[in-house]
């Protein structure tokens, strides 16, 4: 990793703890989230670019899934809180990720049977009660909702095939925020949610952004 890569990490890790503080001090702390949480992303973003990737073609991949990412976030924001963009930003980030995950080089088919077996088995569980959920609240957010679902669970089987623990660690941790984001709108609130959604949410993107390195 470059010197430069190693500052904006650190830049990265003050504005992201400092979004974290803000999110658990909602509605007071809104103005700090309404600059922190995009903050956040664009430093991010900034660190995949000053990487010396092994791949610098996963690398424009992975930039693709970060700054749809940071679109994803400025919708999701209270003070914008377009959920259906948010939606839609946030499945093209996954599918950016995913084509990056594709051409690593240590992908396997082991790996991808293995992550096809773990994400179906979560998702007979988890994805039935976030689509139930959803049905119940408003029946036309079914068909995105189940889109976005295998979006994400394509991702997370990408990163298991290439048995690349940063990967693998991300696409996990990027999967649990988002599975508290939807039983969170859809079932109901829970306090300490937005910070957690956030926590693994940021720890998530590293985890993929790190993976770069290899």
């Amino acid at each position: 990793m470059t010197g430069l890569a190693w500052v904006l990490l650190a830049g990265f890790a003050v504005v992201s703890a400092l979004d974290w503080v803000a999110v658990a001090r909602r509605p007071e702390g809104q103005l700090l989230e309404t600059v922190c949480k995009p903050a956040a992303l664009g430093l991010l973003v900034l660190t995949a670019l000053a990487l010396d990737p092994e791949d610098g073609g996963q690398r424009v991949w992975f930039v693709a899934g970060l700054v749809l990412s940071l679109a994803g976030d400025v919708f999701l924001l209270p003070a914008v809180d377009r959920f259906v963009a948010g939606l839609a930003s946030f499945l093209l980030a996954h599918l950016a990720y995913v084509a990056g995950l594709a051409v690593d080089p240590g992908s396997s088919l082991g790996g991808l049977l293995v992550g096809a077996v773990v994400v179906a088995a979560v998702g007979v569980v988890l994805g039935r009660r976030v689509v139930s959920a959803a049905a119940r609240q408003d029946r036309a957010m079914v068909g995105p909702v189940m889109a976005y679902i295998a979006a994400i669970s394509a991702m997370v089987v990408a990163a298991v095939a290439t048995g690349d623990p940063p990967a693998i660690a991300g696409a996990a941790l990027f999967y649990a925020s988002d599975a508290l984001i939807a039983l969170t709108r859809f079932e109901r609130p829970r306090p300490w949610a937005p910070r957690a959604i956030m926590v693994t949410y940021h720890l998530g993107q590293l985890g993929l952004v790190s993976s770069l390195t290899g």
